[in-house]
């Protein structure tokens, strides 16, 4: 299987990394092709809303999303791995989501498996509920299999998360991925 991880986080070595890391490790160890795509430093501007693409693009924009968009349709399964930022996935991340929208029609047909890896300092059982809600609304439009998450609660720094069990239950959701 072709697994693409969308990373989306600044902090090439921050916690949410250090999560898909270990689910690499396990899908990898699957016998699966992993590749990362790094959202955070992508050349990807944000959807405009001006909807020349029609859904189904191609997009006004000329940018990087392009050899982005062709890695998302040639792919088995598509990874969200976010830092969780104001209760959202993080900026860069949406904005790499936003421009689904060029070729959504295309992506709903592709039906993929997804799964979403996130990290957050905050430890309440509440934390992840917007996020949480986001991912499954992505899902159930776009027509994704969804194949499990990892929501790192009290994961403010790689250091708390090394210590916590989602290291391990990342690893063992890439592991899982048939």
């Amino acid at each position: 299987m072709k697994i693409l991880v969308l990373e989306g986080s600044p902090n090439k070595r921050g916690s949410s990394n250090m999560l898909a890391e270990e689910f690499i490790r396990g899908a990898r160890e699957n016998g699966h092709d992993v590749e990362v795509i790094d959202a955070a430093h992508a050349d990807v501007r944000p959807c405009t809303g001006c909807i020349c693409c029609g859904y189904d693009g191609p997009c006004a924009q000329k940018d990087g999303m392009q050899p982005i968009r062709e890695k998302i349709l040639a792919a088995d399964m598509l990874v969200f791995v976010t830092p969780l930022y104001y209760f959202g996935m993080s900026a860069q991340l949406k904005t790499l989501v936003d421009r689904f929208c060029a070729f959504s029609f295309e992506l709903t047909r592709h039906h993929v498996k997804s799964a979403l890896l996130a990290a957050a300092w905050n430890a309440d059982d509440w934390t992840f509920e917007a996020l949480e809600s986001h991912y499954k609304t992505l899902v159930r439009y776009l027509n994704f299999d969804d194949c499990g998450t990892v929501l790192g609660l009290g994961c403010g720094s790689p250091a708390m998360t090394k210590r916590s069990k989602y290291p391990e239950l990342a690893y063992r959701l890439g592991k899982s991925v048939r």
